[in-house]
């Protein structure tokens, strides 16, 4: 078997629920032990979120923390701390996303484990950054999405705020986390020591909003913004505004129905109309005409009546399923696809394929489907392993650091360890 990138990379796991673990779970797909540090009480809380299956482990955990190990181990006690001094001098990276403060009161400051290991890069991710007035604040994904600009972007004009189903605040987070401590292990092998790698919340969300960033600055400049609904028969205010699903590139785009969506939810596509495909877009639904009609033929004309232009395309879409009208559009290089519903993806042949998604066999539950790597190496593909049950490698962990049985078992006995 090929050894992977990052195999002989020591990796502590001190996360929980979902942004540290999405950063520490690719580094393990990607060939690094990564030791997930755990409670002695439960472990992760995730292990007992939203179960489908009394007393296995939820789905919430097992798809965060594939190809790891646990140890479950009471740090704040004597030993417990004992046993991560061994363990962080070893370590090339230890990463935790606890409330603001922890690790300084369990005796884990960045002074301190510089002092054990100088080599140790030290991943962090917080709500928001240290020079945030609201550093203290706990967050969760919604809460990032609305801190970070992408709620008030979203959505409707005439409706509030909303937040994404996709994890811009939680996963998104963990794979900045990820290139950092990547870029930090590049850097000590020029330099020889390690660093501290912080990522906010708040800061990954900002950064894939960063085209409405760009319109905010056109906004303020000029008034409004001509790719957006409300131009140019609307107002606009001092914000961006919410652009329902606008494309927001300069390339006008939209849900459309097709057929079937009066009962199934998903029976829609996105159209494109790509302003330098306009010609081969109009022949494809039939409109030859417009090509080179002046009330259709350029961008700015074709501005003001966008919305009639799409009720057109939805006449033509009427009598196809969202697969069938993709299939005749892609020949005609315009830009779309249907709208896919999770159940669609999970059992999509070529995602399979892929290995974009994976059946995972679990300890404790069997078979259960998971997303597996969606970086393609063309060296290597990761193999998906099931996530470690509470404390399954606890025993390993201390061997190999040189306790005993013996000195294990007090351990157990005391509960210091599970």
């Amino acid at each position: 078997m090929t050894e992977l990138p990052l195999s002989g990379i020591k990796v502590i796991d001190f996360t929980g629920v979902q942004a540290g673990p999405a950063c520490t779970q690719m580094l393990a797909w990607f060939g690094a032990d990564v030791l997930k540090v755990e409670r002695t009480a439960g472990g992760d809380v995730t292990r007992n979120q939203l179960r489908d299956i009394p007393d296995a482990d939820a789905l919430y955990f097992t798809m965060l923390n594939s190809n790891k190990r646990s140890l479950a181990i009471n740090t704040k006690s004597p030993e417990g701390r004992e046993v991560m001094e061994k363990l962080i001098r070893e370590a090339d990276i230890l990463v935790e996303n606890f409330a603001p403060g922890a690790m300084d009161r369990m005796g884990l400051d960045w002074e301190t484990l510089q002092e054990w290991n100088p080599r140790l890069i030290f991943g962090s991710v917080k709500g928001f950054n240290e020079d945030s007035p609201w550093n203290d604040l706990k967050v969760y994904e919604n809460v990032a999405q609305c801190a970070g600009g992408a709620a008030s972007t979203t959505g409707f004009w005439d409706g509030p705020p909303t937040v994404s189903g996709a994890a811009l605040g939680d996963s998104n987070t963990g794979m900045h986390l990820l290139i950092g401590l990547l870029t930090a292990l590049i850097d000590r092998d020029r330099t020889g020591r390690g660093q501290k790698v912080a990522v906010s919340m708040q800061d990954a969300v900002l950064n894939l909003s960063r085209v409405k960033l760009r319109d905010q600055q056109r906004l303020d400049r000029v008034g409004y913004l001509e790719e957006y609904p409300q131009y140019p028969n609307g107002e606009f205010g001092q914000a961006v505004p919410r652009g329902g699903n606008a494309g927001g590139g300069g390339q006008p785009g939209w849900v459309l129905k097709c057929k079937g969506w009066e009962t199934d939810p998903n029976a829609y596509i996105y159209f494109t109309v790509q302003e330098q495909n306009w010609k081969r877009t109009a022949e494809a639904i039939g409109r030859p005409e417009w090509a080179e009609d002046p009330d259709y033929s350029t961008a700015k004309a074709r501005q003001s009546r966008i919305f009639e232009i799409f009720e057109e395309i939805e006449k033509w879409l009427a009598d196809k399923t969202k697969y069938e009208a993709v299939d005749i559009l892609r020949k005609w290089e315009v830009p779309c696809a249907p709208v896919m519903s999770m159940k669609e993806l999970a059992e999509d042949e070529a995602l399979r394929r892929s290995g974009t998604v994976v059946e995972v066999e679990q300890k404790g539950r069997g078979t259960y489907l998971t997303v597996g790597s969606p970086i393609k190496f063309s060296g290597f593909k990761p193999d998906i392993k099931g996530a470690p049950l509470l404390g399954e490698h606890t025993d390993d962990v201390l061997g190999a650091l040189g306790y005993d049985a013996g000195a294990i078992a007090a351990m157990r006995e005391k509960q210091i360890v599970i």
